[in-house]
């Protein structure tokens, strides 16, 4: 009879276990959130993918044989740099960074070559990537530690390089110097991959516990909870307020343990997820990325399918943009005021490529460059409600998430 009721005790336990599972679970299918336009991080994005842009054209000069580019070898080249605009049309819009010139051979034929800022630029940039050089080995073993078989497809890579803070021809140029962290691999399809050699404990630890070690040495042990930033009127909500108190409950699994064993549709899976991408954008320098860049991880990150719905979700912790005709989703703690708050070095060095691109000021006599207001600033984190559901959101990403 004891067994029995021991037995029958367990059953209810289990039993009402599953009933507060099932119940936090409807409770998060139930909070629709609208999706809200920031403004200021929406500009933001804008900037940076023109910025983005120039600087890969500046490496694209530099790597060729030729030492300039052709209008025609770069007419393809839009989509790949992410411009709403044609190339040509782009290269012309910033003499202080390409002039143009003919082709020695057709005149017709418009050419680009750096300009002395250009390089001069480019030479002050080259020094940021020499001095912080570890830092870039440990970005970038993060990243690959993060991956379920510690390995990532070159191709993949390749995309981040920028948002990850490695240099133009990092495979060539930074990956050999480490032999005992990292090694090239080749798939059973033939392409190449890079792997992290070496586990270390110490790169093991996320930006998410390390906030927390901050704030148990000021305040005492503190829960391991995610910082929120909702848009606007959304942090006062009862519902919202109920819900993120439901999953900061759950255990924080890191982004560097394995995860096999934990059910791919249970709760705890998802916040997992929210960590694995918190984690993911923590690591960048500008603590933003696309999503096509995720998704080709998405496999070796454990990812779900439809892993877009994670950043409409839960819109506190991410923003999702539209801009620019792609998605972009970016980390909402790291702005203020449509600022970094702990900008990188390289940040910094790309925020004064940005002023060279709009004013083309350079003041030499003393070497640095001259800072002037950027004419299409935001100021602060102005937000703008827009009338439509995540729902709404997640159907514009949809149809490219099912691909």
């Amino acid at each position: 009879m004891n067994h029995f009721g021991n037995k029958n005790r367990v059953f209810q336990f289990l039993k009402l276990c599953h009933h507060h599972q099932q119940q936090w679970q409807r409770s998060i299918v139930k909070v629709r959130l609208k999706w809200v336009k920031n403004r200021s991080l929406d500009h933001i994005i804008d900037k940076e993918t023109d910025l983005k842009a120039a600087c890969l054209l500046k490496d694209a000069v530099k790597r060729s044989s030729a030492g300039f580019l052709t209008a025609k070898s770069v007419a393809d080249w839009q989509k790949l740099l992410g411009l709403t605009v044609p190339v040509l049309r782009f290269l012309r819009r910033y003499p202080s960074l390409f002039e143009e010139f003919p082709h020695p051979r057709w005149p017709s034929l418009p050419c680009f070559r750096l300009t002395d800022t250009a390089k001069l630029l480019d030479s002050l940039e080259e020094e940021i990537h020499q001095s912080h050089e570890n830092d870039a080995v440990e970005r970038l073993s993060k990243v690959l530690m993060m991956m379920r078989t510690k390995t990532a497809p070159l191709h993949a890579l390749q995309p981040l390089k920028w948002d990850l803070g490695l240099s133009d021809c990092f495979e060539k140029t930074l990956i050999p110097k480490f032999p005992e962290q990292f090694q090239l691999v080749k798939y059973p399809n033939g392409l190449s991959g890079l792997k992290v050699s070496q586990w270390r404990e110490d790169l093991a630890v996320s930006a998410l516990q390390k906030m927390n070690e901050c704030r148990e040495s000021k305040r005492g042990k503190a829960a391991l909870v995610f910082p929120m930033r909702f848009p606007r009127g959304y942090g006062s909500q009862k519902k919202v307020r109920s819900w993120m108190e439901e999953f900061e409950k759950l255990p924080y699994i890191s982004p560097y343990a394995d995860c096999s064993k934990i059910d791919p549709e249970s709760d705890l899976m998802e916040k997992r997820v929210v960590g694995v991408l918190h984690e993911f954008l923590s690591l960048s320098i500008h603590k933003k990325t696309k999503r096509n860049y995720l998704r080709s991880l998405r496999e070796e990150l454990s990812l779900p399918h439809k892993f877009t719905r994670i950043f409409t979700r839960y819109p506190g912790i991410f923003y999702l943009s539209l801009k620019c005709k792609t998605i972009t989703v970016t980390l909402r703690e790291a702005y203020q005021s449509g600022k970094l708050v702990d900008p990188h070095p390289l940040a910094r060095h790309r925020d004064k490529f940005y002023h060279v691109m709009r004013t083309g000021l350079l003041y030499r006599a003393k070497g640095a460059l001259v800072e002037e207001a950027d004419p299409h600033g935001h100021g602060g984190e102005d937000s703008e409600e827009v009338e439509s559901s995540d729902e709404l959101c997640e159907n514009e990403v949809s149809d490219s998430e099912n691909e």
